[in-house]
């Protein structure tokens, strides 16, 4: 069996890293995890001192989510205000259910789903980055032209051609860890080999890998998006220790996605049915966070906005919107002065 490795933050601040105490701001830089990469879409940067919050906008009757089902037009466009509204950075929009479950759907239905909202999200906000979830090459080429900032690829490269149309298109692309068939986001019997960190390894071999290739496709890679994709070929066990790695995955060099939102492994940890998921999502969100994160893919957009610039400048990267408490004429720019 492999020598299981310690978590670099965690063994930063183990006890022994802790035992000069007459310098306690070396032990806070040790345990707070390098700034990320940052990510560049639509002229836009987003990295540890602006995070990105993704709103979800699912334009199907099928969602594991209830409520985002928006098969509606109408209701869709309704979503994608409030999110903006909310502090929406990125909207990503999807035809297709994530799940093996469900009807099945053709490009051109994909295509006759996806394309009026872009139509409609781009004409309201053409600041807005609009993110497409599609594993088809075919639809992202029917509908670039309206707008698409990132693609969304969670079937992980099924479709080897995506990326290299959303190069061309001059759209950012995420790499996923888990996607084509089965096991998808269904996992059945589904292990990565003895050791608990083999999950891990695996995770960062495989985005490692597609990072490569979406540079090797033309893609720049500050539009190299890395989602280490939680639930997908996972058991709930897997995901959360890959949620306590994601340094691992920051330390890659590529900004990283992780999209947590009312997930089943939030579910199972807490014995949880989807609508009743927001605090533990948001507890998952924070670790993320404070790891390293810079986008977070989300159902409960005003909550995660909150909570994501909450943690920036808890680990310093983004300062506080308003201080003013206690501060005087003789306060310093280490207390917060400006």
């Amino acid at each position: 069996m492999a020598r299981r490795v310690p978590d670099t933050a965690a063994a930063a601040c183990h006890d022994d890293a802790m035992a000069e105490k007459d310098r306690p701001d070396s032990c806070a830089a040790a345990c707070t995890p390098p700034a990320p990469a940052r990510l560049v879409l639509r002229g836009q940067v987003f990295d540890a001192s602006r995070p990105a919050v993704m709103a979800i906008v699912n334009r199907t009757r099928d969602s594991f989510y209830p409520g985002n089902r928006h098969a509606d037009l109408d209701s869709a466009v309704r979503a994608l205000d409030e999110a903006v509204a909310a502090g929406a950075d990125i909207v990503d929009v999807g035809g297709v259910r994530a799940g093996q479950e469900g009807e099945t759907v053709t490009a051109a239905m994909e295509v006759d789903r996806v394309g009026p909202f872009l139509e409609r999200a781009r004409a309201a906000y053409p600041r807005l980055v609009l993110s497409l979830d599609t594993w088809r090459s075919e639809v992202l080429r029917d509908v670039a032209h309206l707008g698409v900032d990132l693609v969304n690829d969670t079937w992980a490269g099924y479709d080897p051609e995506l990326v290299c149309v959303a190069a061309v298109a001059g759209a950012g692309y995420v790499v996923s860890h888990t996607g084509g068939r089965a096991p998808r986001t269904d996992p059945v019997d589904v292990t990565y080999g003895p050791d608990p960190l083999d999950v891990v390894t695996d995770v960062v071999a495989t985005l490692r890998a597609g990072a490569a290739r979406a540079v090797a496709a033309g893609m720049p890679p500050e539009r190299v998006l890395l989602d280490p994709t939680l639930d997908f070929g996972k058991t709930t066990v897997l995901s959360l220790r890959v949620l306590r790695h994601t340094a691992d995955v920051v330390a890659l060099g590529f900004p990283v996605l992780q999209a947590l939102s009312r997930k089943d492994f939030v579910g199972e940890t807490l014995d949880l049915p989807a609508d009743e998921r927001l605090e533990g999502s948001l507890a998952a969100t924070a670790v993320a966070g404070w790891l390293g994160a810079t986008v977070f893919r989300a159902h409960d957009v005003r909550a995660t906005r909150r909570l994501v610039d909450m943690v920036a400048s808890i680990r310093g990267d983004r300062p506080p919107t308003v201080s003013a408490r206690g501060i005087g004429p003789h306060s310093r720019a280490a207390d917060g002065a400006r």
